[in-house]
């Protein structure tokens, strides 16, 4: 009898036991908080301006490609852009493959 000890039974938290549930999966619902904060909106919010930048072009923007060819816009059509990379000389490349805008004049600066 001297060795063994006698054992209580412990009662839960609450009566339902929720609480210890609900903290539990805290950290991980915190998780996918800043992960949307810092990761999923931002690149919504790109993705967004992009769109918004491709359904915008027009005849005579200065556009940079994604291969980083830099040309004059000749001809808008519904998933192409006919750019003028130098004087005569045209390429056609898909509007995604545009990543940016350049302000007016910028070419000529070049």
């Amino acid at each position: 009898m001297f060795f063994i000890s006698n054992a209580y039974a412990q009662a839960p938290a609450d009566a339902m036991g929720l609480g210890s549930n609900l903290t539990s999966f805290l950290p991980l619902v915190l998780m996918f908080v800043v992960m949307y904060f810092l990761m999923i909106r931002p690149q919504q919010k790109r993705a967004k301006e992009q769109r918004a930048m491709m359904d915008a072009l027009a005849k005579g923007d200065e556009v940079v490609t994604s291969g980083g060819m830099l040309g004059r816009v000749v001809k808008v059509v519904d998933a192409y852009v006919t750019i003028e990379v130098a004087s005569g000389t045209e390429i056609m490349v898909q509007k995604s493959s545009i990543t940016t805008l350049l302000p007016k004049g910028t070419l000529k600066a070049l």
